[in-house]
């Protein structure tokens, strides 16, 4: 088992982590200020005085729902980009931006894997509003966009025609992953890259139930086979904190012992702006080809 690394998204023009601290965080996306929960934050905030333009509400529910109090100058939807990728910036009933900033080092690693490879073939699973799709289009990978929600295939739609991307081999399709991935087997399909990362509970498009504890380990064997020896990468990222770094670097391990690689396993985290605290987010796991 390789030691645990720890991949630290660092402040950059599209999000900055100002501040956090007593279960909250301090965030600047673009021109716009929130404040959102955050567990991980136990420590003291380096300023009491916090000023934003939009602060989310929790819910009670399990699923993550509440509401956000914003100012009125707070747009439907802003632009923000990485790189060539321009995407929608919003606020969602899940407390979420429409993006996820502590994937960029997942993404940056995806693209120097892929860089150079002749029309690599990749799998973006549980895609969400594709900005990881689109920074492996812009690459020059052959994509496979896959997620149950039509509202977020949409939105990775726009956010490629946002880009110029329009043009770019993706497949856009609203899948159930797991469906998807166990016919990709039969079907004898090869991946040069993998992306997961799945929600803690979900629903497919015609109802297909999704529980993290029970159907990652089938879902990443699955993917496991859709890799041969001459495959860069698979990636599981997972945001349920109850799981460990180390079990889901053993199942990513044990599901490709058929390949020549290694697994990386460990921490994700944003770097603070005002203290230059790592803020974790997630465990992730990845295979590599050596």
């Amino acid at each position: 088992m390789s030691d645990l690394l720890t991949l630290v998204t660092e402040p950059w023009d599209a999000c900055t982590l100002l501040d956090s601290g007593n279960g909250r965080k301090l965030e600047r996306y673009g021109d716009v200020t929130v404040i959102r929960p955050e567990p991980q934050a136990m420590w003291a905030p380096s300023q009491d005085n916090w000023q934003a333009d939009a602060e989310f509400v929790p819910a009670s529910d399990e699923e993550g729902r509440g509401r956000w109090n914003a100012s009125p100058k707070v747009p439907d939807s802003w632009p923000l980009s990485r790189g060539n990728v321009r995407f929608h910036a919003s606020l969602t009933p899940f407390r979420h931006l429409g993006f996820f900033p502590d994937m960029a080092p997942q993404w940056d690693f995806a693209r120097d894997q892929l860089s150079g490879v002749d029309a690599p073939a990749f799998l973006n699973l549980f895609g969400y509003t594709g900005v990881g799709t689109l920074q492996l289009a812009d690459v020059g990978a052959e994509c496979v966009h896959v997620d149950a929600s039509k509202k977020s295939v949409e939105g990775a739609r726009a956010n490629a025609a946002l880009s110029g991307m329009e043009d770019k081999p993706v497949r856009w399709l609203v899948e159930d992953a797991g469906k998807f991935a166990a016919r990709e087997v039969r079907r004898g399909r090869r991946y040069d890259g993998i992306m997961l990362d799945p929600p803690k509970f979900g629903r497919g498009p015609k109802g297909e139930r999704w529980q993290l504890e029970d159907d990652l380990a089938p879902l990443v064997r699955d993917c496991a086979q859709l890799l041969d020896d001459k495959s860069r990468f698979m990636i599981l990222t997972v945001y349920a904190v109850r799981m460990s770094a180390l079990a889901i670097g053993e199942l990513v391990k044990q599901a490709t012992a058929h390949l020549p690689g290694r697994v990386e396993m460990g921490e994700m985290a944003i770097r603070e702006e005002a203290r230059g605290l790592p803020l974790p987010t997630a465990i992730f796991a990845r295979y590599v080809r050596n």
